[in-house]
């Protein structure tokens, strides 16, 4: 596969119109190139330059190729993104960038994305020492990147506004253009994060000059970093504004590849930021050996309303939170909380869940309470861990006060259906033992009866509909409620509490169904373990013998004779939504991937429901 060719620019200033025509004639002279990536200041700088920029916006001009900015500041911007951030289609933990309008992608406070098989990391706006706003990032953006940046493997491209301080430094080239020197538009908190995380190439604009530094070497890495400076879009100066790469992944390179260092290599600019970043971290908190010195984590002790208790383990690791993992283990000094991470998935903010409060206010995407259309989060390790407690406050148990009613559609002895909150199709079902279990395939025999009659009755409907059935569950063990989710081929919705989950797909794509999830699984870095699944039962009797109950499990029943399952492993780091997104992408629904983008109101529900009730009555296996 060619390396992906990218096109890089520097502050845009609202310029648009030059921009975009000079993009073209570099795509039809050199081209053709696969995205476009914007540094430094983005909107325009005065008011009647709005005019062009909104142009784009709008629909009444075109923008040649996919193009991700990180300058969220400038005229228009405050108008333009609050729009972008309200948009349903941009809710949720959306790092792959909002969608402004056809080909344009904001990249809103700090995320880490594949772009083209490449690792993209970037930190929006210049720095904030107060509340966050549009076109600033705050100290949390910073830490967040830094937890993100720690999963294995090189950062690719580092997208910044904000040059990093003492980039020259053992520069080799002694003539450097005039003003590079200047503190304006440098960072050293931007030097500190890149010397961390130490990208393949890092790209930053506002500093009105271009300079394309000799490549560096990298403390603790094998692979280089070069750094590339650009001006802005029309500058008198006439200095460059565009500069064309062609990396390849480094996810595709051999170690040998990676260690190549080209001659005029020098050695890191930022030794003596990094140290001393690290003894500032290591001023503020404990720390338990030489290495832990260096590690991150989420420390925010002054400003946290307690949930409970004085010392750190009260404060909320980033990491474990965003991943479900963290290498430090035991050594963390923060908090590792099952509970705060599935409200966290479910769309909690995390400043919320750490702090008590958000600096963000309305601008934040994410959820500021703990309870979602009358379910309440479950009590904190230590509140309460009897069977009792947790059915009272589980969302899935029938004894729960916080069940929502209006979307069940059929209760038996030991099992009941229910819609899916935010479901990715129209009838997407979820089967829910009615006592507080961990896992489908933990129930006793009596109760795997029920659920065949509910399997057999639900394929039966959907065929009618010319439709097949595809069931999925992931078992996460942490003792949470089993919900078995039917994807009627034509999604599937990974919760954090486990149920069988059921949505219908139409008849003509169970063919590929197989192949969709091989795909994803291999990209994944994994491979399913294939089962027969015969008479609709066996399949599940042979899983339920070769289940450790130790581990957690994600496995889907095909339509026709075979279950694809993976155990997975304790650190391994398994997406929460895998099946939902690899549904959405079999159905061209990509924009549903996430259910939080498709939460209908009370009333929608109750309608759905009532509409489900009685088009399913006559396949009721409870009637």
């Amino acid at each position: 596969m060619a390396a992906p060719r990218i096109l890089l620019c520097g502050d845009a200033v609202g310029r648009l119109n030059q921009l975009f025509k000079r993009v073209s004639s570099v795509n039809k002279s050199a081209g053709p190139f696969d995205v476009l990536l914007c540094v430094g200041q983005f909107f325009p700088e005065a008011p009647d330059q709005l005019g062009e920029l909104m142009d784009y916006v709008e629909g009444r001009s075109q923008i040649p190729l996919p193009t991700y900015f990180i300058g969220d500041y400038g005229v228009g911007a405050v108008k333009v993104l609050s729009a972008v951030s309200k948009d349903p289609a941009n809710q949720g933990f959306k790092m792959d960038g909002l969608r402004v309008c056809e080909n344009l992608y904001w990249l809103k406070g700090s995320g880490k994305f594949t772009l083209h098989g490449l690792t993209v990391a970037y930190l929006s706006g210049t720095h904030s020492m107060g509340s966050q706003q549009i076109g600033t990032y705050s100290q949390d953006d910073v830490d967040a990147l830094r937890a993100l940046a720690e999963d294995p493997g090189p950062v690719d491209l580092f997208l910044t506004n904000e040059w990093p301080s003492g980039v020259t430094n053992r520069a080799a080239t002694t003539d450097l253009p005039q003003g590079i020197s200047d503190s304006a538009g440098s960072s050293s908190t931007v030097s500190e994060i890149v010397a961390e995380i130490k990208p393949r190439y890092h790209i930053a604009g506002t500093k009105g000059v271009f300079y394309a530094r000799e490549p560096y070497a990298n403390i603790e890495a094998v692979h280089v970093t070069r750094f590339f400076g650009l001006a802005p879009v029309g500058n008198k100066n006439k200095q460059k504004f565009i500069h064309a790469i062609s990396p390849t992944p480094a996810s595709t390179m051999s170690a040998s590849e990676l260690r190549v260092t080209p001659p005029n290599t020098t050695s890191s600019p930022y030794t003596f930021v990094g140290k001393t970043a690290q003894t500032e971290r290591t001023e503020k908190r404990p720390s338990s050996d030489a290495s832990d010195s260096q590690y991150w984590r989420y420390d925010v002790s002054q400003k946290r309303q307690k949930h409970g208790g004085d010392g750190d383990d009260s404060k909320l690791c980033f990491k474990f939170l965003s991943s479900g993992s963290c290498v430090q283990g035991e050594k963390c000094h923060f908090h590792h909380d099952e509970d705060a991470r599935e409200h966290y998935l479910r769309g909690a903010c995390f400043d919320f869940l750490n702090k008590g409060k958000c600096e963000r206010g309305p601008d934040c995407n994410f959820k500021h309470n703990l309870q979602e259309e009358g379910r309440s989060i479950p009590r904190r390790p230590g509140s309460g861990s009897a069977n009792s407690n947790r059915s009272r406050e589980c969302w899935f148990c029938l004894s729960s006060p916080s069940v929502e009613t209006h979307l069940i559609t059929s209760i038996g002895e030991h099992y009941y259906c229910a819609l899916a909150k935010g479901p990715l199709v129209e009838d997407h079902v979820l089967i829910i033992p009615v006592e507080h279990t961990p896992s489908t395939l933990a129930s006793p025999p009596e109760s795997e009866k029920e659920l065949i009659k509910f399997q057999s009755s639900l394929k039966m409907y959907f065929k009618n509909q010319r439709k097949e059935a595809v069931f999925f569950e992931w078992v996460f063990n942490r003792g949470t409620h089993a919900n078995l989710q039917l994807v009627l081929l034509m999604s599937m919705t990974v919760q954090s509490n486990q149920a069988m989950k059921v949505v219908p797909i139409p008849s003509s794509k169970a063919s590929v169904l197989q192949d969709i999830f091989t795909l994803a699984a291999q990209k994944l870095g994994f491979k399913f373990l294939v089962m027969k699944n015969d008479n609709g039962s066996e399949g599940r009797k042979l899983l339920q013998m070769q289940f450790d109950r130790k581990c957690s499990l994600f496995y889907v029943e095909l339509p026709g004779d075979k279950i694809l399952y993976h155990p997975v492993e304790e650190n391994e780091k398994f997406p929460a939504q895998f099946g939902r997104e690899v549904m959405a992408g079999l159905l061209n629904k990509a924009d549903r991937a996430d259910w939080r983008n498709c939460k209908p109101s009370k009333e929608e529900e109750e309608k759905m429901a009532e509409a489900f009730k009685t088009r399913f009555q006559e396949y009721d296996p409870i009637h």
